[in-house]
């Protein structure tokens, strides 16, 4: 069974930097693209940022772009996210998933294998 665990998250001042982690437990691991999403409080999971098995290409949400870099590391089976000029509106439960449908779109109902997220708080 396929485990995600993501780390990496925190409370941090807005301007500031974290770099999420998520590590996947399978050696299946470049056989999916992958996506970082969050969920607010009383908000909707959105995606923010996918990469393709090989990381060779990269996607990401309007709200995000210039700001946050996804990247991986397929020989340590693990996927990052670089988020940088925090703000507070990105407070929310990051999570990492697979693409299960191999389509590389940005649809939180294709990914699967969700792990635990992790808490990004960023205060004014």
């Amino acid at each position: 069974q396929v485990q995600l665990v993501e780390s990496g998250g925190g409370l941090v001042q807005a301007g500031g930097s974290l770099r999420l982690s998520c590590a996947y437990s399978e050696r299946t691991f470049d056989h999916y693209n992958m996506g970082w999403f969050r969920q607010a409080p009383g908000k909707e999971r959105e995606c923010v940022a996918t990469i393709t098995r090989s990381g060779g290409n990269t996607y990401y949400a309007d709200s995000v772009k210039g700001r946050f870099t996804i990247s991986r590391d397929n020989a340590k089976n693990t996927v990052y996210l670089q988020m940088n000029s925090l703000k507070p509106e990105d407070t929310a439960v990051y999570y990492c998933a697979a693409d299960r449908l191999g389509r590389g779109t940005m649809k939180v109902d294709e990914y699967g294998y969700w792990g635990q997220g992790t808490q990004v708080t960023v205060s004014s």
